[in-house]
């Protein structure tokens, strides 16, 4: 059984060292997300200060709030994309053959990239109908949240390109062989 190193040394003083923050893991996709993600938490504080100290709400607010949480969750979603670890059924691939297992690790990242690129698609297409049109409360057209939405969706396929290569090279996927 492996101890733990002690936390006093010789002279009983508190004496612990931090490890090595290692910040390689992340990729500009996560920056950004956290970018959004401080907006966002300002602006909520900025509500939460104006309704409950100031008594005077302010009415931009939530909108921008809301539309700020939408880009949080479309880009967050890259990195979980990025890292292979989005929620999976994997019953199938301990019950069936190794070949059909392969087969359908393979149809899986073909229909990922697929479905990520024709949502990507699908918001370009909505953002040239309706994308110049205003937000409700701030005179911002709502484009600008449908081009985040749409950079989300062409960020998780180009990463989903990326771990189907991955798994070419390998010869098998996470589904597989669940690490």
């Amino acid at each position: 059984m492996q101890t733990d190193p002690p936390v006093l040394d010789d002279k009983g003083e508190f004496a612990v060292e931090d490890e090595a923050v290692d910040l390689s893991s992340y990729s500009f996709e996560d920056y950004l997300s956290v970018a959004f993600f401080w907006v966002l938490s300002l602006t909520v504080f900025y509500q939460f200060f104006t309704r409950y100290v100031m008594n005077d709400s302010a009415a931009w607010t939530e909108e921008i709030a809301r539309y700020l949480l939408v880009c949080v969750v479309f880009l967050g979603a890259v990195g979980p994309v990025r890292r292979n670890s989005h929620i999976q059924i994997d019953f199938f691939y301990h019950v069936l053959p190794k070949p059909v297992m392969r087969v359908m690790s393979t149809l899986v990242d073909i229909v990922r990239i697929a479905f990520l690129s024709y949502a990507a698609w699908l918001t370009w297409q909505l953002m040239t109908r309706i994308g110049r049109q205003p937000m409700s409360v701030v005179d911002i057209p709502i484009g600008v949240v449908y081009a985040v939405v749409m950079l989300g969706f062409a960020l998780m396929a180009v990463r989903a390109v990326g771990i189907a290569i991955l798994h070419a090279r390998r010869g098998y996927s996470i589904l597989e062989r669940p690490e």
